[in-house]
């Protein structure tokens, strides 16, 4: 996974119709929870949704807290990270199961603030859609104007607050949350960018892939000069996958190989790894609009996403004239957002990226 009050009595109004859990069922046409409409309440609902972009059918869930009859709600849309990461931020196929968005909508909802999340191409329902005769000729703007067509819809749902649209976004579903919040309209009055992709994939790929040679070298796994080998064999291999040469990888380990094939050495994933890596999230940043609320974490335990790199996204963000908490350092969390002792499939979010995120949403929540 290449994320109030104005009176006393009105807080307690809000608190008691909007912040509520939207649990239930995801099947159907929906189910709900909670008071009637008849009491002038709508209870809280958690339904299966679709909506078409580029001849695909695109499925998903929307999740609607309890509210008042007529109340608009901050509405947030979910972006998942790289790989076959589903609407719920789950990989099936990898057996890896989080739940990380899910968790999220969950949070949100005890703001008050309604969520949609979709399995976008190659997940869940959505599967392939357009591109199953092809697959190679997806690219990064495929997945662009599916979350575009997925903002759209959220924004068209009766309850939805268009004033009060937000993008969350997990890991590289941070990066695309930036380059969504400058292609829709109205822009989003708030990001969170949970453990977001800050720089270009393959530059990413080539740190991750240093940070684990580094620890062969302290393990004794590894010679010191064997692993600046490895280091400028991965920095050739990118650099040729860039300038759209033939990628030389007979000096590199297997396993390094291996973990390069899915970018660099598959035919298929090249047109996306390339209109993805020519995207430096620092520039999307810079391009986020002014008076945006922004939220960024980046736990000290994440080894994708690792402190030392996010300041520039920081900077850029702060530059572009965004407010709001902005970058939340973590301690001890991961790129799950799990703490210490937390197992990869544990369906749980640290405690601090808890508090980060309904910090960040307290303003919306009290929009309700």
């Amino acid at each position: 996974m290449r994320v109030m009050r104005a009176a006393a009595a009105a807080a307690l109004l809000c608190a008691g119709l909007a912040a509520c859990s939207s649990a239930g069922a995801a099947g159907g046409s929906g189910s709900g929870s909670g008071p009637g409409s008849g009491s002038g309440e709508v209870a809280a609902a958690s339904s299966e949704v679709s909506f078409a972009v580029d001849g695909t059918k695109t499925y998903g869930t929307l999740e609607i807290p309890a509210h008042r009859n007529g109340q608009h709600l901050a509405a947030a849309l979910l972006l998942a990270g790289s790989g076959p990461t589903d609407r719920d931020g789950n990989q099936p196929s990898q057996n890896v199961t989080p739940q990380t968005l899910k968790l999220v909508a969950g949070v949100l909802a005890q703001q008050g603030i309604m969520t949609l999340r979709f399995d976008k191409y190659f997940t869940g329902q959505t599967g392939a859609g357009t591109f199953a005769s092809d697959p190679g000729t997806i690219d990064l703007n495929a997945y662009i104007r599916q979350a575009d067509a997925a903002y759209v819809f959220l924004r068209g749902q009766p309850a939805a607050d268009r004033q009060h649209m937000l993008v969350v976004g997990h890991s590289e579903g941070g990066f695309y949350a930036m380059l969504v919040a400058d292609t829709v309209s109205p822009h989003p009055a708030g990001l969170a960018l949970l453990e977001p992709q800050d720089q270009r994939i393959l530059s990413l790929v080539a740190l991750q892939l240093d940070e684990q040679l580094n620890a062969a070298v302290q393990q004794g796994q590894l010679s010191a000069s064997a692993a600046q080998q490895q280091a400028e064999g991965i920095s050739n291999a990118i650099a040729q996958f860039r300038a759209g040469q033939q990628v030389e990888t007979d000096a590199l380990l297997p396993q390094i190989v291996q973990q390069l094939t899915p970018e660099l050495l598959t035919p298929g994933n090249a047109k996306v790894a390339r209109t993805d890596d020519a995207v430096s999230p620092v520039d999307a940043a810079a391009k986020v609009a002014a008076g945006t609320r922004v939220l960024v974490t980046d736990g000290t335990a994440d080894t994708n996403i690792p402190v030392s790199t996010i300041s520039p996204l920081a900077s850029a963000l702060k530059g572009a004239g965004t407010t709001g908490p902005e970058l939340k350092v973590l301690t001890g969390v991961n790129h799950l957002m799990h703490t210490p002792g937390t197992g990869d499939n544990d369906a749980v979010l640290a405690g601090s990226v808890v508090v980060a995120l309904k910090a960040w949403a307290q303003p919306f929540a009290a929009a309700c």
